[in-house]
């Protein structure tokens, strides 16, 4: 999938555990605000949430594009 800063996105998975309000992220569309290369092969994008401004990092493999 190749990311854009801009575009709205849903997070449909999560690699890692993660606590519960993290978790309630799931299923759930913001922003792209930023990419980052991470380890020479996975692409990290910067997620703001539309619900309530709270910014967070997702793989790119954790979020799908919304129409």
């Amino acid at each position: 999938m190749d990311l854009e800063i801009g575009q709205r996105v849903q997070v449909c998975r999560m690699r890692d555990r993660v606590g519960k309000s993290f978790a309630a992220r799931l299923g759930k569309t913001g922003t792209v605000k930023d990419l980052k290369l991470l380890d020479g092969q996975n692409i990290g994008a910067l997620v703001t949430f539309e619900s309530d401004g709270y910014t967070t990092w997702f793989f790119e493999d954790e979020l799908r594009p919304v129409a």
